[in-house]
């Protein structure tokens, strides 16, 4: 079973133009993908400064997006991170949640995501809060679809020690207040998952009362670790069993935009062909279909260094292979010359610097 397949943009680092998305949604919606998720984290305006209104021009590329995935089939909608706002869901923060609902209303939103993740957990109401601001939210938008991101998006431990304990039960409890209605995102057991498994998902909706709607952290290459690497290889680790277990399934994009859409199509593959998938089959058609032959065969001949090997590995190697791929005119040779280039590295700095820059512009509630 295929279940719905989505993109996420929910990364770190350059985000993706507006033409690039209207081009990259015309892309995915014929060959499996039936909605995309706008929450780049570049921005602002979804994040900390969310109270504000998004500048003109900004607000109408999202309604021309909006208009452009309707006219496709698809179902296009914002994810929302209103700044640990349910510690202090009062009347200031209700007002601002219900102008940005207006707007998302007239732009034409379907999908709305409230995100909760990366935010202290440390409240001993927490799940309780959290429910009371996704139900005012649901009573009050007009979209069609509803998810929630929890504080606890994965069983990775390694968030505890980020954002501190969570309450005990939060799941259970989130899941026991939530409208049945609405979705609840899940990464698996780790924040970056290298498989999903079917009892490992039974479990996880047993927690939650509801099947989990996957964001899938592959092949999303932002922040310091990840960046020196392009993540180019065929989904692996999930099985197409799994489709019986979720809501649906997002995966977050990488910061390449005609290059993710290799790993893309082989994930479409995977649910089609089950137990008869075969991922570097799935790679060499993807990536023809992708970047045609020529541009196909070398991005496999160098696929190990690419991915695997990452830019601090292949310095000796870099200037060939950058020559190489500046004599051919196509949008995913010049990705693999600026990711080359160090074009697409995101430093800890550069994100500290962001998130910096954002807080200090961020008004604070009263």
């Amino acid at each position: 079973m295929t279940p719905e397949l989505g993109v996420i943009e929910g990364f770190y680092g350059k985000p993706w133009s507006w033409d690039m998305r209207e081009d990259q949604a015309s892309f995915l919606k014929p060959r499996g993908y039936d909605f995309y998720l706008y929450a780049p984290k570049a921005d602002a305006y979804l994040r900390k400064r969310w109270r504000e209104d998004h500048p003109a021009a900004e607000a109408d590329r999202l309604a021309r997006m909006a208009a452009h995935c309707r006219a496709l089939g698809m179902r296009f909608g914002v994810g929302l991170s209103p700044y640990e706002a349910y510690r202090d869901f009062g009347d200031e923060a209700q007002a601002a949640m219900a102008r940005k609902l207006a707007f998302f209303d007239q732009v034409g939103v379907t999908d709305l995501a409230i995100l909760f993740d990366d935010m202290k957990g440390d409240q001993p109401d927490l799940a309780a809060a959290q429910v009371r601001m996704a139900h005012w939210v649901g009573e009050r938008t007009k979209a069609t679809r509803l998810i929630v991101c929890p504080t606890v998006y994965t069983d990775d431990p390694m968030l505890q020690r980020v954002f501190g304990d969570t309450p005990p039960n939060y799941l259970e409890d989130l899941g026991a207040g939530l409208d049945p209605a609405i979705q609840v995102f899940w990464t698996g057991e780790e924040v970056c998952s290298r498989e999903f498994s079917p009892g490992h998902l039974a479990n996880v909706a047993e927690r939650l009362r509801r099947k989990p709607l996957l964001w899938d952290n592959y092949p999303v290459n932002d922040g310091p670790a990840m960046s020196p690497y392009l993540y180019l290889r065929s989904f692996t680790g999930r099985p197409a069993a799994i489709g019986t277990h979720i809501a649906g399934h997002a995966i977050n994009p990488s910061l390449q935009p005609t290059l993710f859409r290799i790993p893309a199509l082989t994930l479409v593959e995977s649910y089609a062909r089950g137990e008869d998938y075969h991922y570097g089959e799935a790679f060499d058609r993807a990536a023809i279909e992708t970047l045609g032959p020529e541009l196909a065969a070398l991005v496999r001949r160098h696929l190990n260094l690419l991915n695997d090997q990452g830019l601090d590995r292949i310095s000796e190697q870099a200037p060939r292979m950058r020559e190489r791929y500046a004599a051919l005119d196509h949008p995913g040779a010049r990705e693999v010359v600026d990711f080359l280039d160090g074009v697409w590295r995101v430093t800890r700095e550069m994100m500290q610097a962001a998130e910096a820059a954002e807080a200090l512009e961020a008004p604070t509630s009263s």
